[in-house]
């Protein structure tokens, strides 16, 4: 459904690129158009705040959707749901946008998710900016407008919404509906990744490692990279492997080198069986059995990534 994130080694220093793929060239072709008309008028009057009464409806059908201990109730739960957005409150418009944007409890509707995606982005949603940029990027229940998409992701990042930073980013960093401009793209990838997304840290890695939109920092690279990997991004382990692998930006270490290979190819990156095979000639026998005892330890324990962090999603969509 998205595009996603693919990497490739770096030729001179072996260092992994990330390559980021999204809409293709042909779409920056197209026409700007006036994007004014998209926001919400001014806010010198705005809306008044929901009742207790509304927010309730809201709170009880969002209780009835996401309860982990029983199945989502959407007979029970919609009803509630449609009156709280009748009422204009944010947070219904944005829940019933992405249950149509899903094809959850109602059905797959693109245009219906629109509609309401974009009624919480005029009340202020961020997660409503941003959804509905990703709409209007591949055409889905909207023209397809990839400057209408950068203005509505720009309207999330600034309303500090962690995955309209990171698409934000991603515009800026291939010059899609603005030219490239990789300080602005290291800007709002450092917002995403001090916020917690995976997939901003390990691009700003990268972007410390090359010097782009920053100074060339490796001991930045290796703390993004590290951030990142904690997190399950198979890349982001191979890039920090790497790192202590050749002491750069932290200290030498062959062991902390083998294990984020080795955790790595668990991970499904067979790339990293190379330079694990590699590693391992530095490390004793002693050394391999501590490491292995402490990756038998990690997988006793270990979750998968979230699936969005694991493949590097270009266009993430905010979720309830």
């Amino acid at each position: 459904m998205l595009t996603t994130l693919s990497f490739i080694r770096c030729s001179s220093i072996g260092f992994l690129l990330l390559i980021l793929l999204s809409v293709p060239p042909s779409s920056q072709a197209a026409s700007f158009q006036d994007t004014q008309s998209i926001f919400a008028p001014s806010l010198s009057n705005p809306p008044s705040p929901p009742s207790p009464e509304v927010a309730a409806q809201y709170q009880r059908a969002y209780s009835l959707l996401f309860n982990p201990h029983s199945s989502p109730d959407y007979t029970s739960a919609l009803p509630l749901l449609r009156l709280s957005a009748s009422q204009h409150f944010a947070p219904a418009e944005f829940l019933l946008g992405y249950l149509y944007n899903h094809g959850q409890g109602v059905p797959l509707d693109y245009a219906q998710a629109a509609e309401h995606y974009r009624a919480a982005a005029t009340l202020g949603h961020p997660g409503g900016e941003n959804n509905l940029g990703g709409l209007y990027q591949y055409g889905r229940g909207v023209p397809k407008d990839i400057h209408r998409a950068f203005q509505y992701y720009r309207a999330a990042a600034e309303h500090g919404n962690v995955m309209g930073e990171y698409n934000l980013a991603t515009f800026y960093r291939l010059g899609y509906a603005t030219p490239p401009d990789a300080v602005e793209a290291a800007k709002w990838f450092r917002a995403a990744a001090d916020q917690g997304l995976a997939s901003a840290q390990a691009n700003l890695a990268w972007f410390y490692f090359q010097g782009t939109g920053v100074p060339i920092d490796y001991a930045q690279s290796a703390h993004y990279a590290r951030l990142a990997a904690d997190q399950g991004l198979p890349h982001a382990a191979i890039n920090y492997a790497y790192l202590c692998e050749h002491g750069m930006g932290v200290s030498r270490d062959y062991l902390a080198a083998y294990l984020w290979y080795s955790r790595a190819v668990a991970r499904g990156d067979k790339s990293a069986a190379s330079p694990l095979k590699s590693v391992a000639h530095h490390l004793s026998r002693e050394q391999l059995q501590q490491a292995n005892a402490q990756l038998d330890a990690d997988a006793s324990h270990s979750q998968p990534p979230d699936a969005a962090s694991a493949n590097g999603d270009i266009t993430l969509f905010e979720h309830p």
